[in-house]
């Protein structure tokens, strides 16, 4: 056995695209790319509540009250 070479990827490439077929393929791309970027959305809205969650110096009892 050598691995895989260029050659073996082009062979398994074309299986999968003769099985599933062009547009059922690009549909699948299509939902990967919306899943990563809902995934990336996600935890970017994690870090903002996060840094919005930590308290300040001042107590909570000081923030809410109007002087």
């Amino acid at each position: 056995m050598e691995g895989l070479s260029i050659g073996k990827l082009l062979i398994v490439g074309a299986l999968i695209v003769l099985l599933f077929g062009t547009n059922k393929l690009r549909t699948l791309g299509g939902d990967l790319g919306a899943a990563i970027k809902g995934f990336k959305k996600a935890m970017n809205d994690d870090d903002t509540a996060a840094k919005q969650s930590v308290p300040e110096d001042k107590p909570a009892e000081q923030q809410t009250r109007k002087e």
